[in-house]
């Protein structure tokens, strides 16, 4: 029997770099991994909505700098910038409020996406909007599948709903897939995301797998 392995992390050191990067920092690991995943926590349920693909820390001796991934980056970054400087500002206010020291100065930046039906997170939400809009899931299913696959970089999608689907009250798991999917394959570029679906009778977790294609030594 094989194991489900995450796709992304399966591919880490081959085609995938880490999403925390830290240059020259030897002491306080426990400190900084925690601050990590807290401050990546915080800003996955602050920027919901924003359309958000990533978010990679990267840390030096010095400072501490957060990057954001987003297909409207317009949203984030505000008028004038005001709106990157709230959200840096509400960063520090959360961590000291949990009590996290931090002694790098924190920086902070907005990539865009060129193409967000490629990204797995971003057409994750746009599933898990539908679905809270309390659109048919088969008809959220399909009409995505179509969109995702009309871009001339991907390759194949698979998605999969799991839980109480229509309001039904036994929970299930419903697939879609087009094209292909070679999760063996380490060299397939494959991006992946979870994402939950907030329903009045529960959530609906969503899973999007997406292929782009191969990546070889000579392109990456």
């Amino acid at each position: 029997m094989s194991h489900s392995v995450h796709p992304y992390a399966h591919r880490l050191g081959i085609i995938r770099d880490w999403k925390s990067r830290w240059f020259g920092v030897k002491t306080q690991y426990k400190n900084f991994l925690l601050c990590d995943i807290t401050i990546r926590e915080f800003l996955e349920k602050k920027l919901r909505g924003y359309y958000v693909a990533g978010i990679d820390i990267e840390r030096s001796q010095k400072t501490l700098r957060i990057i954001i991934k987003t297909s409207r980056p317009g949203m984030i970054i505000g008028r004038s910038g005001d709106g990157i400087v709230k959200l840096r500002d509400a960063v520090v206010k959360h961590l000291a409020k949990r009590g996290i020291p931090q002694t790098q100065e924190i920086k902070m930046d907005v990539e865009e996406i060129r193409s967000p039906e490629s990204s797995a997170a971003i057409v994750s939400y746009m599933i898990a909007e539908g679905l809270e809009k309390r659109l048919p899931f088969r008809r959220v299913m399909k009409q995505t599948v179509e969109k995702v696959m009309a871009n001339r970089d991907v390759q194949g999608v698979k998605i999969r709903l799991g839980g109480r689907l229509g309001g039904a009250d036994m929970a299930r798991v419903e697939d879609l897939k087009k094209g292909r999917i070679p999760l063996q394959t380490f060299r397939a570029n494959i991006d992946f995301h979870r994402e939950k679906a907030h329903m009045t009778y529960g959530d609906i977790g969503i899973k999007v797998w997406i292929y782009k294609g191969n990546i070889f030594a000579k392109t990456k």
